[in-house]
């Protein structure tokens, strides 16, 4: 497994991450087929040492889980959580409405109003209710999960700092970005790590906050590298996704744009077969080769997906390898 620091932290994570999301259910179908201590106590046995969660992930479940998972064993991860999506409150932007599964798609469907509120005491109030449920007196990497246009980002930073200074968190993030945004964050205290969405199929980001995370040493966490599982060549066209999951309504998911993902992806199985790995392994190496792109979160539900997910760390690709790939993902539009 490859290391890299976490910015200007001093922290060092394994450039795979775990990512909680899936594990918690919500937005992903449920937790009938996850077995979270056994997929997360494999990922730290092969490698891994970043785990990261959020309290949104499953209304506090994923933080929980991963808690759980952690007996005895939290000393060897670099913890990661976030603030700023709050269901409980109405109060700051209103953002979705939801239910258990995912975002409600009426009125009578509806169980929670998420708002994003980063108000200084909202972030305090939710530390604690992370440090409780990941059974811990520490978050490494404390990320706030999307921008707040009711605070002043300065406001927002000062009491990150202040939880810094106090030994609650070591380490200040961002996520869902901009890069205004990141030098408010700049002016008031470090920020070492901007997490946001990035993959073959989403590189929107290849103009903006990749370059500038690269320029200002902030370690660039991509999200989503998979593309919510498509990428890994295991999810069959006519595979059908229950209520609530994400994957139900996203573009790349419909059979019309199928032939697109199936034609990037040949070209990804030839490169994978010849160095005798899967394609998954190949799109977390290709993703972590991009410039800018310090560490990517993957998810797993299981210890045979986190294990070969951390293999994927230790993958080298050759320059003509990233170059055939980027062709084809250029290539490759909606």
């Amino acid at each position: 497994m490859k290391y890299r620091t976490l910015g200007k932290s001093g922290i060092e994570a394994s450039v795979v991450g775990f990512g909680a999301w899936a594990i918690g259910g919500w937005m992903w179908g449920g937790t009938k087929r996850n077995d979270p201590e056994g997929a997360i106590r494999a990922a730290i046995d092969h490698g891994i040492n970043l785990i990261d969660t959020a309290p949104m992930y499953g209304y506090g479940r994923s933080e929980e889980l991963v808690g759980e998972a952690l007996k005895g064993v939290r000393d060897e991860v670099v913890l990661a959580t976030k603030c700023g999506m709050v269901w409980y409150k109405k109060e700051g932007e209103k953002f979705f409405d939801a239910n258990e599964e995912g975002r409600a798609k009426s009125e009578e469907d509806k169980s929670y109003e998420v708002y994003i509120n980063l108000r200084p005491a909202m972030i305090r109030y939710e530390i604690e209710e992370s440090l409780r449920r990941l059974r811990t007196d520490h978050i490494d990497l404390y990320q706030t999960h999307w921008q707040d246009s009711t605070t002043k980002t300065e406001d927002v930073v000062a009491e990150l700092m202040k939880l810094k200074q106090e030994g609650k968190i070591r380490a200040i993030g961002c996520s869902n970005a901009t890069i205004d945004q990141m030098k408010r964050y700049q002016a008031v205290g470090q920020l070492d790590t901007d997490q946001e969405q990035y993959s073959m199929l989403q590189r929107q980001h290849e103009a903006d906050n990749l370059p500038f995370c690269r320029d200002k040493n902030i370690a660039f966490l991509a999200y989503s590298p998979m593309a919510l599982g498509i990428l890994s060549g295991k999810i069959g066209p006519d595979h059908e996704f229950g209520e609530g999951d994400v994957r139900r309504d996203n573009p790349w998911y419909q059979k019309e744009t199928r032939s697109k993902v199936d034609a990037l992806l040949n070209v990804i199985r030839s490169v994978a077969e010849e160095k005798g790995i899967t394609i998954a392994q190949t799109v977390i190496a290709w993703t972590l080769e991009q410039p800018g792109c310090s560490h990517a979160l993957v998810g797993a539900r299981n210890p045979d997906q986190a294990i070969a997910n951390a293999k994927a760390g230790e993958v080298e690709l050759t320059e003509e390898e990233i170059g055939t790939i980027r062709k084809a993902v250029d290539q490759t539009k909606l």
